[in-house]
Parts: structure tokens; C-alpha cells; sequence
């Protein structure tokens, strides 16, 4: 039986080993490895560090489905919509631009339950806190090693942490990236921003109406969301949570500054915008220093095959668009590579 070992348990590493368990059935092992202590990535859901508030996402916010992919997709929305997993976002959304073919969706229990779902349908041995540091090709096998000691070998490797990440691994990979490869991997490059989730009592009822807002004149802000109110989460005895995200400029500017640093000037302008806003009782901050892909590997089919046998293989959305249906694409590019590997 083949080892798999995907790197990363975000959208694409999840619905990669979801798609390759449906396709080979027992006939592979899957693993999954993350250096965090939960899936999701960019598609995380924080929780508050009591119950008596709601979750919120610090990522990604809700799904956008233009009818192109709507319907290429079909089979993934249809799954996600029947299963709960996915709901239509009803709630204003003031500021946002989009195609009047463009549907969006949320997810009533977060946006980490998307990753969770076909975490959960792939049946992969998941591992946490397991920080990938090096490969070293062992004949027919990979051994990956793990910071803090300890090295398993697999059969195929898919590596879907952001690009910086990938180039940062040690071992062999960096001798057999052709020098295409490596220019094209060089040249992929990411927003970074801060966001900043704010927890609140179960008294506190929200003074505006809508339900998220973007924000185009504001040096710091640029999109400020009612979390709770976005999932139509009406939970008695707790509280609802606000999201606020950065403006790319104003992330790279603070980019290497401790997160502690610049909570209080986010906070301070959240005020300016939001005058009379309620204490909360706990705040969140998070610092995404790969947040979206400006710059994605051109003329890339989703994937890059560093290595054919044995077989490895990088994703992501640094492959296709930063978007869910981007991270789609990339997970169905790397299926059809590891089904006629394996």
C-alpha cells in the first residue's frame, strides 16, 4: 500500500486528501501533517477563550461562486450545501464589488468547518504540531523530517504551504527545482495583513445593521464584519464576535512588527469608525504574513511535479488563484497526478 503524505491541512491539502480517498479507496494511506495546532490555514475559526462568545474567522470570510464555477464545481458545492456545511449569505454587505453572477455562502459554523468536512471524509491519519523541515529522497521513497526530531519516509509527498515555506525546506528539494522552476517559484508573491477578532458578552446587541461592511478610506481598516450575524448564529447566552481586517498597505508596512505592537492602533481606528462600540471581553489578533496570492506560478495547471518517482508534488492556491475555486483547481490538478503515479 502507498504512504501520502500531504503537507498542510488547509482547503487544498484537505479536499486533496478527500478527492484521493474517493478515488483509491484503502488502496493508499493517507497522512496529513500541519505545524499548527488545528487545521484550516487561512480558513481557520478561532474560538473565544470562554463559551460566552461566538467564533469568528480571522481568514477567509465567506465563499464567492461566479456561475462558471458554480457549475464546474457543481459536484463540491451540491456536497457542501446538503451537508449544512455551506448556507447562501444573505446579510448586506455594504462595499462589495462583485459580477451579478457571483453568489456567496457562509458557513454557519465557520469557515474551518469547509476544511473540516473533507478532513473528515478522507479518513487521513491527521497529525498536528508537525513542522516539516527537510526531504531527502531515500530510492524509491521520500524521508521527511520533522523539527524537533523524528522522520518518516513516504511514497508521494504534496506539499501545499505557501511558496516561501516550500523554498525554506532543506534536504534535496532545492538540488532537483530545474531553474524555471525555481525563477517561477521566486516570482509568486502574497499580501500580508493583520486581523483582529473581538469577542463580546451575551448583552451586547450591535448598534449598526448590516451584516459586513469594506472600507475604501481608511489607511488601516479595509473590511469590518459582524461574525455571527454573517452565519445567521443566534445562540442564546452568547455573545456575537466582529472581525476586522487590514489594509494590505498598512499590513506590509507593520508586517514585522509583533502583533501586541500593532493591535492598539488597529483597535484605535476601529473606534474612529465604530463610536460607541461596547467593550469585549476577549480580542484575538492574528498576523497573515501569506494572506492572498498577488502573483500566482504563470501558466501553471495547478500544481508543479517537482519529482516524478518518487513523486513529488507542490499545490496550492500559489498554482491556480487565491480563492476557493482556486484551491479546487489546484486539488483536482494534484489528484490526477497522484492517481496515475500510485
Amino acid at each position: 500500500m502507498s504512504r501520502v503524505l500531504i503537507v498542510g491541512a488547509g482547503l487544498t491539502g484537505s479536499l486533496c486528501a478527500c478527492l484521493l480517498r474517493r478515488a483509491l479507496q484503502n488502496k493508499v494511506q493517507i497522512v496529513v501533517w500541519d505545524k499548527a495546532r488545528g487545521s484550516g490555514g487561512r480558513m481557520s475559526t478561532s474560538r473565544p477563550p470562554d463559551c460566552l462568545s461566538h467564533s469568528a474567522d480571522l481568514g477567509a470570510q465567506y465563499i464567492s461562486a461566479t456561475a462558471a464555477y458554480a457549475e464546474s464545481h457543481h459536484s463540491l458545492y451540491s456536497e457542501l450545501l446538503s451537508s449544512g456545511v455551506l448556507q447562501p449569505l444573505d446579510g448586506l454587505i455594504e462595499g462589495l464589488q462583485q459580477k451579478d453572477d457571483t453568489k456567496n455562502y457562509m458557513t454557519p459554523l465557520g469557515m474551518g468547518s469547509v476544511v473540516k468536512h473533507f478532513l473528515s471524509e478522507s479518513g487521513a491519519d491527521l497529525m498536528y504540531e508537525h513542522h516539516v523541515t527537510s526531504l531527502y529522497r531515500r530510492g524509491a521513497s521520500w524521508e521527511v523530517q520533522r523539527k524537533h526530531g523524528g522522520s518518516e519516509t513516504f511514497n508521494a509527498v504534496v506539499l501545499t504551504m505557501p511558496v516561501p515555506q516550500i523554498l525554506q525546506l532543506q534536504g534535496d528539494l532545492g538540488d532537483m527545482l530545474s531553474v524555471q522552476q525555481r525563477q517561477q517559484l521566486d516570482g509568486v508573491m502574497y499580501s500580508s495583513r493583520f486581523a483582529v477578532a473581538l469577542f463580546f458578552h451575551p448583552d451586547v446587541v450591535f448598534s449598526f445593521s448590516w451584516t459586513a461592511q469594506y472600507i475604501s478610506d481608511n489607511f488601516c481598516i479595509c473590511y469590518i464584519a459582524a461574525d455571527s450575524r454573517k452565519r445567521n448564529s443566534d445562540v442564546p447566552g452568547c455573545g456575537p464576535s466582529l472581525v476586522v481586517h487590514t489594509s494590505v498597505p498598512f499590513g506590509l508596512q507593520h508586517l514585522e512588527r509583533e502583533k501586541e505592537d500593532v493591535q492598539p492602533i488597529i483597535l484605535q481606528e476601529l473606534h474612529k469608525l465604530l463610536p460607541g462600540l461596547p467593550e469585549p471581553i476577549s480580542i484575538k489578533c492574528q498576523k497573515w504574513r501569506y494572506s492572498q496570492v498577488l502573483t500566482s506560478v504563470p501558466n501553471c495547471p495547478g500544481h508543479m511535479t517537482i519529482l516524478d518517482q518518487p513523486l513529488l508534488i507542490c499545490g496550492g492556491d500559489a498554482f491556480s488563484h487565491s480563492n476557493f475555486d482556486g484551491c479546487v483547481e489546484s486539488a483536482l490538478s494534484v489528484l490526477n497526478v497522484l492517481k496515475a503515479s500510485l
